[in-house]
């Protein structure tokens, strides 16, 4: 968001990120050109247009996830526990393992599926829907949502140093849930060579069992590869005993880190994610082959376009448990760094880091959308 928000400092509008009391407790505040106020937790739905104030909605998803809750919402897609296949308007024809986790099992988190499917609730009352996505990205889905909705793609929201690098200021998103460990990362990827490091993070949210952690464990620890291996404080337990010391030479393990200069960094090679919409739009951006391993929520549905639309990475393989052998990422990992699917997928990724550089560029289509609103509030 800090592209739109130096877009509207430079017209003289203060950009405030507003955010409930219980999220600022779970940020770490850091400088950048948006400030951030607190509300309640209560619901404050419609109370922009009632004081007639414009109001947007802000999809953080994909589009393709969007449209998916959006005939769920709308009653448009019920599944039975024979279903298939899913064919829906703008998309690709889906698996129900393909489906966001709700979605493939409405019995899932129920809370939190209500809240993902509320979001739907009053869209109708929006001038503006802005998407954290890119036309090239997904034009088809696009198009499909253009029809019942006043969608304006202006990402990817990722900080224009790593992008199109207009806003000179724009380093870093301005919060982060947990203190990076920046020096360390830097001073260990520095002594690597171009290439030969496979990053590794599953995210903010995601806790993987202790059987997902050991088989992960075991793969970086078989491998011929340096890793950088993101494990959250709370997921440390799961390490297998002595996994650190055993693995000094080739594995740093870290608690959180700055992700855009690790997948910026020359010497990473490639990315093992659980493909989260953010990191998915990071690896893009920067240009970097991707391992899928999806947990929850969007993530299956992030992993298909990663493998079969956009062609920048690979999906490992689940076995008859739901977890990743340790073979099967042994696998993938290496088919990405030094393999001829890899050869393919490096040129893909080069493809795609062009045309999100492209969009965000003067002229380009996220650029456009972002100079049309902020032109519309300024008068």
């Amino acid at each position: 968001m800090g592209r739109m928000a130096a877009e509207g400092n430079a017209q003289g509008l203060q950009v405030s990120l507003v955010t409930t009391t219980l999220l600022t407790k779970s940020m770490v505040a850091e400088t950048g050109p948006i400030s951030m106020e607190v509300i309640s937790d209560g619901s404050e739905e419609g109370h922009a247009k009632q004081v007639g104030i414009p109001a947007g909605s802000f999809f953080t998803q994909s589009c393709a996830v969007e449209i998916i809750y959006y005939n769920v919402y709308h009653e448009r897609l019920s599944l039975q526990d024979t279903v298939e296949d899913v064919s829906l308007p703008g998309l690709p024809e889906l698996k129900l393992s393909e489906l966001p986790s709700f979605v493939s099992d409405p019995d899932y988190l129920p809370a939190i599926r209500a809240f993902v499917l509320d979001q739907f609730v009053n869209i109708e009352k929006a001038d503006w829907v802005f998407c954290n996505t890119v036309d090239q990205l997904e034009g088809e889905e696009l198009n499909w949502l253009r029809i019942i909705m006043p969608v304006k793609p202006i990402g990817p929201t990722v900080p224009s140093w790593y992008a199109d690098q207009r806003v000179e200021e724009d380093h870093d998103y301005g919060v982060s849930l947990w203190k990076k460990d920046s020096a360390t990362c830097k001073e260990w990827l520095d002594d690597k060579d171009e290439g030969s490091v496979v990053y590794v993070s599953f995210g903010s949210l995601a806790c993987l069992g202790s059987e997902k952690m050991e088989e992960i464990a075991c793969a970086l620890k078989e491998s011929d590869y340096h890793f950088l291996w993101v494990v959250r404080e709370s997921e440390e337990t799961k390490l297998p005993e002595n996994f650190a010391a055993e693995t000094k030479e080739m594995v740093l393990v870290v608690r959180w880190c700055p992700q855009l200069e690790v997948l910026s960094h020359r010497a990473v090679g490639c990315f093992v994610t659980h493909c989260g919409w953010n990191s998915i739009l990071e690896g893009l951006t920067i240009g970097v082959p991707m391992v899928a391993c999806p947990q929850w929520t969007d993530q299956p549905t992030n992993a298909k376009y990663i493998e079969e639309v956009w062609e920048v990475g690979i999906r490992a393989k689940v076995d008859d448990t739901g977890i990743v052998s340790r073979g099967e990422l042994k696998s993938c990992i290496k088919e990405i760094m030094e393999g001829e699917r890899g050869v393919e997928i490096k040129k893909n990724t080069f493809k795609w880091k062009q045309l999100v550089k492209e969009a965000l560029e003067e002229g380009g289509s996220s650029d456009k959308n972002i100079e049309e609103f902020v032109a519309s509030i300024c008068g």
